[in-house]
């Protein structure tokens, strides 16, 4: 009867961890998985489009039909959107992050999409 009453509460402690694991993680939507992102780097246009460049090396290619882009072409900017496709982006993102666990950094920096609604200027400049 004892062992039966030990049972019980090992798997309930094993039902319990598990589900507050999942909640843990739940909570702590990575950032690549986000669909709205605040982003600072170097904007700069090639043709038609705009790329931004992160600190980290991270590219993103930017549009706005909200935001005049053009004036802030060779500065250093703080831009707002929305991630195109975030949950791919994401699923994405985690790839690459596990390939440069097991040492496959070929390509590994972030690289996305974004429609941006706000764009505000740090540095009339790209230099560091």
């Amino acid at each position: 009867m004892n062992i039966n009453k030990v049972a019980v509460w090992i798997a309930a402690v094993a039902v319990f961890s598990s589900a507050a694991g999942t909640a843990r993680a739940q909570e702590e939507k990575k950032t690549t998985h986000q669909k709205v992102r605040t982003l600072t780097g170097c904007l700069q246009k090639d043709g038609d489009d705009y790329n931004l460049t992160t600190k980290s090396g991270g590219t993103w290619e930017v549009k706005s039909d909200a935001v005049k882009l053009a004036p802030h072409v060779g500065h250093t900017v703080t831009v707002t959107g929305v991630v195109s496709n975030a949950a791919m982006h994401g699923a994405k993102e985690d790839v690459k992050g596990e390939a440069k666990e097991h040492g496959v950094a070929k390509n590994s920096t972030e690289h996305g999409h974004m429609t941006v609604t706000n764009a505000k200027m740090v540095s009339d400049s790209c230099s560091n």
